[in-house]
């Protein structure tokens, strides 16, 4: 049995089969303890994104199209300037920052000595999350803390509906934005590595 709740609801006890329909909302479970990440691995394949932050499952639903082209076009960039020493991954790649802690970011540059043939055991170089309505409060908030005390260098945040890029330098233990940019705006930047890029060239057809 597990204890589900919904963004829309308050807490309830539900069985782990979800709301009939699709579902478009947030959700987080757990089973009466915090879960760790080995219950990750075995949560189903489903289409869903399965993410632990402190022990609480968070579900997510199958991204759209706006949100994946941002997510492919953003690859393809961060992959034509990545080093020999880096590599470029789609999400989910899990990472994990804790036993209770693995956020499967939509983009992941990783040093390629710290990845397994499983996950990322340490703080990526570069994290980007791109926003959609069931995500901005987990990737503006719950992400953007949990990577932030892990000591991942760069944390990027996309809203493609926008478009705009806020990208964050961490300096001191905290994050600090580096640089807001919207539409043809350019930004430049050289961690992880030197790098270009505007929103618009993210989104547009």
């Amino acid at each position: 049995m597990f204890v589900a709740f919904y963004a829309d609801e308050p807490p309830t006890t539900a069985r782990l089969s979800p709301r009939p329909g699709p579902v478009n909302k947030m959700i987080t479970m757990s089973v009466g303890r915090p879960l760790t990440c080995a219950d990750l691995e075995a949560v189903p394949d489903d289409g869903h994104r399965y993410e632990l932050i402190d022990g609480t499952l968070i579900v997510t639903p199958s991204p759209r199209p706006l949100h994946q082209r941002a997510v492919t076009r953003l690859v393809r960039i961060l992959q034509d300037a990545c080093p020999d020493d880096m590599e470029v991954f789609p999400g989910p790649l899990s990472v994990v920052l804790a036993n209770g802690t693995e956020p499967r970011p939509d983009v992941v540059v990783a040093r390629s000595a710290d990845l397994t043939d499983r996950n990322l055991p340490a703080a990526p170089a570069l994290a980007v999350e791109v926003l959609s309505d069931s995500t901005r409060g987990i990737d503006l908030l719950l992400k953007r803390e949990r990577l932030q005390r892990a000591g991942c260098p760069a944390y990027w945040v996309i809203d493609p509906a926008k478009p705009s890029l806020t990208a964050m330098e961490l300096r001191g233990g905290t994050y600090h934005d580096l640089a807001v940019v919207a539409g043809r705006e350019t930004f430049t930047t050289a961690v992880p590595y030197a790098i270009t890029l505007s929103p618009h060239d993210l989104v547009s057809r």
